[in-house]
């Protein structure tokens, strides 16, 4: 399959890499620097305990809508008396406030990327951080009266957002990043046997296949519960993490999922777990989906 064009771009960029790693490291300080807090405060930028959904795509929207908005009134106060100069400046700084927002839940993001993949958000990252700045100029240019020249570079930063978020559409679509990893899988919708009840042990996670679909089993005082083997974050195999409670902690990247329900109860994922109905009949151990996986 030929490469895209703009992954051949950026896998020569190479200095991205430093860039890259220097992110992560800060965020990763700033994380652990917090302590108790840094948990909850992670759960929060994820979109894990507002929306069960990334956040940082859903505040990228605003700043976007704002400058383009911003942009049309500027050029209207300027060619005619239908708006006042003030408009364009409200939706700049409308704009450069969600912006900020954006910036914080992006940056914390990046630090579960790798390779290729964390050019291209490096790269999305970095340009954003370079229309933030020029939007804040234009901002404070207009504030001290050179209002033509603040135009002039908001329109230059709203041609440079469309650049940054083509680069950071391509984090999602062309690498899968943060969207639900089962989202494409398929499972059993009638009981399939996955062993014996001598096969699950109080307490320890065991990994089965059922119909292709990878599924985890724990047995918690006494009852079998089964969730989907694969993360839904960036799809790793929860069977090889740790499991504290009822909570087991994926190997990869540190998302935490209640075994018994699936629900997430640490970022960076964001969408649950599937969970498979358990029964035991006669020694025999048979699984189902609970619900249709998406």
């Amino acid at each position: 399959m030929a490469e895209k064009k703009t992954d051949q771009i950026l896998r020569r960029q190479e200095w991205l890499d430093g860039w890259g790693e220097g992110i992560q490291k800060l965020v990763g300080g700033i994380y652990k620097g917090l302590g108790p807090l840094s948990k909850p405060l992670r759960n929060l930028l994820s979109g894990t305990s507002v929306f069960g959904h990334p956040l940082h795509p859903a505040l990228t929207d605003v700043p976007l809508g704002a400058w383009l908005t911003g942009a049309v009134a500027d050029y209207l106060a300027i060619t005619t008396n239908l708006v006042p100069r003030s408009a364009g400046t409200i939706a700049l700084a409308l704009g450069l406030v969600v912006a900020a927002g954006a910036a914080i839940t992006g940056y914390s993001d990046i630090q579960d990327v790798y390779g290729l993949e964390r050019r291209t958000a490096t790269a999305h990252g970095l340009t954003m951080t370079l229309v933030f700045l020029i939007e804040t100029l234009s901002f404070i240019l207009r504030l001290a009266g050179a209002y033509p020249v603040g135009v002039g570079l908001a329109t230059a930063g709203l041609f440079l957002t469309m650049f940054g978020m083509y680069i950071g559409g391509h984090v999602v679509y062309g690498f899968g990043t943060r969207i639900n990893r089962l989202a494409f899988l398929h499972g059993p919708d009638g009981y399939t046997a996955v062993g014996t009840t001598t096969n699950f042990l109080e307490g320890k996670m065991r990994k089965v296949e059922v119909n292709g679909l990878d599924v985890l089993v724990v047995r918690l005082d006494g009852t079998l519960h089964a969730i989907v083997n694969t993360c839904t974050h960036a799809g790793g195999p929860l069977a090889e993490g740790t499991l504290e409670g009822d909570t087991v902690t994926c190997p990869w990247h540190g998302s935490q999922f209640s075994v018994r329900d699936g629900a997430v109860r640490g970022a960076p994922a964001t969408f649950p777990e599937a969970r498979l109905e358990v029964r035991e009949q006669d020694g025999k151990v048979e699984v189902k989906l609970a619900d249709p996986l998406p």
